[in-house]
């Protein structure tokens, strides 16, 4: 087993630290926004000295610093469950490194009509 200074891993298990853990206990966020599309960014500030980041809070703001990602996506490259995914954002967010917003509303998505007349335009080329 290999013992890192926020995570423990077995090799052949995965982490060994339950989801819990690494949410601190904490199964809400503290920002409702925090919808499973919602974009997340990085605003660039520095860390405050009184932030108590973790190596996920860590890995989390360099999944956000190339480019502007859906808590989904986040969740998913850092192998987190969504919840803790959340959590995890939501100290981020109170901390003002990242910045997120919700999703699209669906009236503002084009629909599938226009989609296919678009298709049928480019195959016309």
């Amino acid at each position: 087993m290999t013992h890192g200074p926020d995570e423990w891993v077995d090799e052949e298990a995965g982490p060994v630290v339950r989801p819990y853990a690494v949410a601190r206990g904490r199964t809400k966020s503290s920002a409702p926004e925090l919808d499973l599309l919602a974009t997340v960014s990085s605003t660039g500030l520095p860390v405050p000295a009184k932030a108590e980041l973790s190596g996920q809070h860590r890995r989390m703001m360099d999944c956000v610093m190339a480019q502007t990602r859906p808590v989904v996506e986040i969740a998913a490259e850092l192998s987190l469950p969504v919840g803790v995914a959340r959590v995890l954002l939501g100290d981020l967010l109170d901390y003002g490194l990242v910045s997120a917003r919700p999703p699209l509303a669906k009236a503002t998505t084009p629909t599938e009509s226009l989609l296919r007349e678009v298709i049928n335009g480019l195959r016309a080329l």
